[in-house]
């Protein structure tokens, strides 16, 4: 591997035209999603392929198909293939809905502001993604506004808030997948270290929720659901044995299985229709699946011409201890996800790098991923041209920019991953 001392700047051109076409393609469209982040993924892949002027075509495409198809990149995308298999499948049959209704149904009613959060924090974690928690709780936060005539933002953001928790600590997250792959880490060590950093974050939260909603008293109540508990099973199941150690790829597996076999059994799915929600779900993993390649072949192009060397160089130039290294980090995957305004694409584009700075400053591979995945969830959360506020604000019929100055737990998350590098805790050396 081409190792040069202080690296090669020009190296990093395939990454510039990926964050600049994508960046200057979705200021131009007026919207984030428009832009197909594989485009610009193929653009930037052919101008790292290009820049490989010491090597003939093939050995230059030989090398990216290396990079592109590296074990752990294999690994990740099938974690991707099983988990949209599973998140599809559990929807289908109906856990989403149960676990929404049924969660909401215990809630006192004083405590309503407290129980949205609550609720939204245990639906993201369980379903792995912030975005489908937020197409479930957003139209039951407005209602409670419209009925009671609160603030429809601070309800929403409630909810957002909770999803963006759930999104940074599930197991089947894109964002934790992506996180403890790119740094080599086991999947119950990254969730351990990350929990004692965002836990406090969303204690102190539902405090406030707590104080602040104990004079929200409303008339609001949940609709009546015939859902039951038997229904959350498959999800449990996911928690218990991927806490207990059990290979990721083994868990989704076994709560995909559980998943179908309670649909078909207790009628809600046929078999047929098992079948097809997987598929629809891993079809739903496709683009991102394809970036992840890219990602991983352009990377090792950068890598084979000093652009890794260049940045490690640059960035830890004037770092000496372990905090500065974190902190490169830190502004690493938010600059990345600023430029994307996708947590899972942004950690995948520096996660390389990530590890790379880590190593080199004793940074354990659990403590990197959750950096990555919590300040990554932080900035997404912030983002007014983001997934998760564009969805909010949509089916709240309210602009993005309301939502942004209730986001009490992203802000107070942010605040605990910083204290937690300042503080160097929690301790979590290999």
């Amino acid at each position: 591997m081409h190792n040069v001392k202080n690296g090669n700047p020009i190296a990093l051109l395939p990454l510039v035209v990926f964050l600049g076409i994508y960046l200057l393609g979705s200021l131009l469209a007026g919207d984030f999603y428009k832009m197909p982040i594989v485009v610009a993924g193929m653009i930037a892949s052919m101008v790292a392929v290009a820049m490989c002027r010491k090597r003939t075509l093939t050995e230059s495409v030989d090398s990216y198909s290396r990079g592109a198809t590296e074990p752990n990149i294999m690994l990740m995308i099938w974690i991707f293939v099983l988990a949209g298999a599973f998140a599809a499948s559990t929807k289908t049959m109906g856990a989403v809905d149960a676990t929404v209704a049924l969660t909401l149904r215990i809630v006192p009613e004083e405590f309503l502001p407290a129980g949205i959060f609550l609720a939204a924090c245990f639906t993201s974690f369980s379903v792995g993604t912030s975005v489908g928690t937020i197409v479930a709780l957003t139209p039951i936060a407005s209602a409670m506004a419209e009925q009671t005539g609160g603030n429809v933002a601070w309800l929403v953001a409630i909810v957002v808030g909770g999803a963006l928790f759930g999104d940074n600590l599930s197991f089947i997250s894109d964002t934790t997948i992506a996180a403890t792959r790119t740094q080599g880490c086991n999947m119950r060590d990254k969730f351990r270290t990350n929990l004692l950093i965002v836990a406090p974050a969303a204690f102190i939260t539902l405090l406030i929720y707590a104080i602040v909603g104990g004079d929200y008293v409303t008339t609001y109540t949940p609709a009546e659901s015939s859902a039951s508990w038997v229904m959350m099973l498959p999800y449990l199941l996911v928690l218990v044995t991927a806490v207990a150690g059990v290979n990721v790829l083994c868990v989704l597996v076994l709560g995909i299985v559980a998943s179908g076999v309670m649909g078909i059994v207790g009628g809600q799915i046929s078999l047929v229709d098992w079948f097809v929600s997987m598929g629809e779900g891993i079809g739903s993993m496709g683009e991102l699946i394809i970036i992840t390649m890219m990602a991983g072949g352009m990377l090792e192009l950068i890598r084979l011409n000093g652009g890794v060397d260049y940045i490690i160089s640059r960035v830890t130039s004037r770092i000496t201890s372990r905090r500065g290294a974190e902190l490169s980090i830190a502004s690493l995957v938010i600059f990345a996800d600023v430029c994307t305004a996708n947590n899972t694409v942004a950690i995948i584009s520096v996660g390389g790098i990530v590890r790379e700075i880590a190593q080199r400053f004793g940074i354990s591979p659990r403590r990197a991923a959750s950096l990555l995945d919590t300040f990554s969830c932080f900035v997404q959360g912030l983002l007014p041209y983001g997934a998760q506020l564009l969805m909010a604000a949509g089916l709240a019929a309210i602009s993005p920019i309301e939502i942004i100055s209730y986001l009490y737990y992203p802000y107070i998350m942010g605040g605990c991953a910083l204290l937690a590098i300042l503080l160097q805790w929690p301790k979590c050396d290999d």
